[in-house]
């Protein structure tokens, strides 16, 4: 069930020739109010509509029993005048039935075929183009470190973010996409040391690895020589704490960080090196997973950030210096605790970088209005933090900052560690993909006539396809179960599935002998023509549902109930082999409709069709 209160809802709505698209809700919930003040002389604020339960006749159920506390009458009698009122007064109101509290109503199908008339030809159906002078959302997603390939968890969080900006940017905002990269630190100088020490002068070339699976191989490889040596301290009578702190190579590591913030010719030259390795191995991994960013951030050039405003909070108050030195803001009215913001040494924190780095975003694209932040769950409390203290330094944009929280992803096998080796690579995952959809394709035997360049292509669309859709799908805040078998099931709610049901809409207008580009002379619809139109019609409202609610599983499951919606039609009703000639070319055009739907659906998730399958 849900409230419709159009003015709450903020809703941006397309305009097609200068005519707003209007949805039932919006149709109805004046014409409904009207309907109450003409006849009971009571004005309400909200109309409750909901679903028509499958048992009644019914596009659209008003619930009635809200309105019994300002209106004595009894559900029945008040559904019936209500509803003799709408057929009598709205056009797009064909005939209604009351059942206990609930007025179903029922929709002409002069309005559904006004409206597929009104949107059959428009290439961006229910997108919305930004206004030249609204404000930007800046997007933030991956921020990997550069001492490792980028793993099942980025791709979580990569497709999160470029899904979610395609998203906000449909729906009607300028959106800019960004990272930052964490390129510097004691992790950072693990890989370096490891390198010097057991390299041999390897590179990219001489391997014939990626750059980030270079790195990361000696970052594993700088974990075992660390436990050994701690092993060897502890032998030798020392505690595991006394050994973790004195193994020689995390001192050597130390000193390396040391001379690197010290700006030391030979450990900046080897870190510029390593780091163009694996960013040269991230480009290559981001082309293949199809996302891209407008602009990238380094921890390298950020982590000075932000000590300056610490200088004027403390001028506003908004932070205090301890006897030590150190600033901290105190959130405890907030319910939060108290946060350090600068050491007593003088040195940032990662919060004072963060606020810096917010600032700079700002001060580098001054239409940013707000920021999206795709970060694990774990750092919940951080953003918490990190929004308030910005608040309270008085930056406007502080209040459109949100944090794109998300659960982790699981394989059967458990959690992954990457200074452990065990970490699934994401350049390994989508091969996996792309060589599960192709097994099953061969299974399914379906691809004669195919070259082995389109093969495949087309099995490179389907894992990851499947890939992403199976991430998508889920709520964002919820954890995820991966399995890649049951991802590319080509029944059931998975990306394969609705990407068959394209490739067969496009085999019938590839069938289609016949002009179907004019208006078809259709005046009544099949009940599975009617269902279509009604999915068809949600479309524009649900990006902007997903854009609100950062959710693309709003936008996937959607997509999913469409495709069931007209695989449901396709069974009911001949296509192409319908006799009257108008009702054909209807269903060849609402067929294409839906195609051009999904295309648009999964092109805002980041996920190819093919056109054949």
């Amino acid at each position: 069930m849900f409230t419709i209160l159009i003015n709450e809802l903020g809703l941006s709505l397309p305009t097609y020739k200068n005519k707003v698209y209007m949805s039932l809700q919006q149709i109805l919930t004046p014409s409904i109010t009207k309907a109450i003040q003409n006849l009971f002389e009571v004005t309400v604020e909200k109309i409750e509509f909901q679903a028509t339960r499958k048992e009644f006749e019914g596009d659209i159920t008003m619930v009635i029993f809200p309105l019994l506390k300002v209106i004595k009458s009894n559900p029945v009698e008040l559904g019936n005048k209500i509803g003799n009122y709408l057929v009598d007064n709205v056009a797009e109101v064909a005939k209604f039935n009351v059942v206990s509290g609930f007025l179903n109503i029922v929709i002409s199908d002069t309005h559904y075929l006004n409206f597929f008339n009104g949107i059959k030809d428009k290439e961006n159906y229910g997108f919305v183009t930004p206004q030249a002078d609204d404000k930007a959302v800046m997007v933030e997603y991956s921020s990997p470190n550069t001492n490792k390939p980028l793993h099942l968890g980025h791709v979580r969080n990569n497709l999160l973010g470029y899904s979610v900006a395609e998203i906000i940017k449909a729906s009607g905002k300028k959106v800019y996409k960004t990272q930052i990269i964490n390129d510097r630190g004691i992790h950072i100088c693990k890989s370096m040391l490891a390198w010097q020490k057991f390299g041999k002068d390897q590179t990219p070339e001489s391997t014939g690895l990626k750059g980030d699976k270079l790195v990361g191989n000696f970052y594993v490889a700088f974990d075992k020589a660390y436990k050994e040596e701690i092993n060897q301290l502890i032998a030798q009578g020392k505690t595991e704490e006394e050994a973790k702190k004195q193994a020689p190579i995390i001192l050597e590591a130390q000193e390396m960080l040391l001379k690197w913030e010290a700006g030391d010719e030979e450990v900046i030259q080897l870190w510029k090196t390593m780091n163009q390795w694996v960013y040269d191995g991230f480009a290559a991994t981001y082309k293949s997973m199809g996302v891209d960013f407008d602009s990238y951030y380094y921890e390298s050039n950020t982590y000075l950030l932000g000590k300056d405003v610490v200088q004027m909070g403390l001028e506003k108050g908004i932070f205090e210096k301890d006897p030590d030195g150190s600033v901290w803001i105190d959130l405890t009215d907030e319910g939060l605790d108290r946060k350090i913001v600068l050491r007593s040494d003088g040195t940032a924190v990662y919060m004072t970088q963060d606020i810096g780095t917010a600032i700079q975003r700002v001060k580098d694209m001054p239409d940013v209005g707000g920021m999206v932040y795709t970060v694990g769950n774990e750092q919940d409390y951080h953003f918490k933090v990190l929004f308030l203290i910005l608040k309270k330094l008085g930056f406007d944009w502080a209040d459109n900052l949100f944090h794109l929280s998300y659960g982790m992803v699981d394989l059967p096998s458990g959690k992954m560690k990457s200074r452990e080796g065990t970490v699934v690579d994401a350049d390994d995952l989508m091969q996996e993909m792309t060589d599960t959809a192709q097994k099953i394709s061969e299974e399914l035997g379906k691809l004669d006539g195919y070259s082995e360049e389109e093969k495949a292509r087309l099995y490179k669309t389907i894992g990851l396809g499947a890939l992403k859709y199976y991430i998508l799908k889920v709520d964002p805040k919820k954890r995820i179960l991966f399995n890649p078998e049951e991802s590319v099931d080509f029944a059931g709610n998975t990306g394969p599935f609705i990407q068959y049901t394209y490739a067969r809409i496009q085999s019938i207008i590839r069938k289609a002998d016949f002009d179907f580009s004019n208006v078809a002379k259709v005046e009544t619809l099949h009940e599975k023509e009617k269902e279509l139109l009604k999915q068809l019609e949600l479309f524009p409202e649900v990006i902007q549902n997903a854009a609100q609610n950062h959710s693309p599983a709003l936008l996937a499951n959607y997509t999913y109930d469409l495709v069931k919606e007209y695989n449901s039609f396709y069974q009911a009703v001949p296509i192409l082999g319908e006799a009257d000639l108008e009702i054909k070319i209807f269903r060849v055009q609402l067929s294409k409709k839906v195609a051009d739907t999904i295309a648009a659906s999964f092109r805002l998730l980041g996920i190819n069709v093919p056109e054949r399958m």
